[in-house]
């Protein structure tokens, strides 16, 4: 992302992601839409991250909308981005990337800035969601 753009960032929470067809349409989107997109697969519950310019999280948050995940939630709505952290700085937009469990996500969610934002998104903690 370019400096004179802010960087915004989405946060969904789903029933589960399980479906392999509908992961590969979010890559599809994740590389459309040139956002970073990371996505906990698996059991319960399904988290989706994404971030990048305001016009591609918008998008990519409308297409996750259109694939009907059981339960979603828009935990974060799309905006400026709270913090930097260590990945930031090679971040590569344009895809998307998984992993299996919350624990890894929220080391993921650490790395970029943003751990205190994420587990209140995810209601972990009495902060505002």
């Amino acid at each position: 992302m370019s400096p004179t753009h802010p960087i915004h960032a989405a946060l969904i929470r789903t029933h589960h992601i399980t479906s392999r067809k509908k992961v590969l349409k979010l890559t599809s989107a994740a590389s459309n839409h040139n956002i970073y997109a990371l996505l906990r697969y698996g059991g319960c519950p399904g988290i989706m991250y994404c971030q990048g310019s305001e016009q591609g999280v918008q998008d990519w948050v409308a297409d996750v909308k259109r694939l009907r995940y059981k339960d979603f939630q828009l935990v974060k709505k799309p905006a400026v981005k709270e913090g930097q952290g260590e990945d930031d700085e090679v971040m590569k937009y344009g895809r998307l990337q998984e992993v299996e469990s919350v624990k890894e996500f929220g080391i993921r969610m650490e790395r970029l800035g943003i751990w205190a934002w994420w587990r209140g998104g995810m209601g972990f903690t009495a902060g505002e969601k």
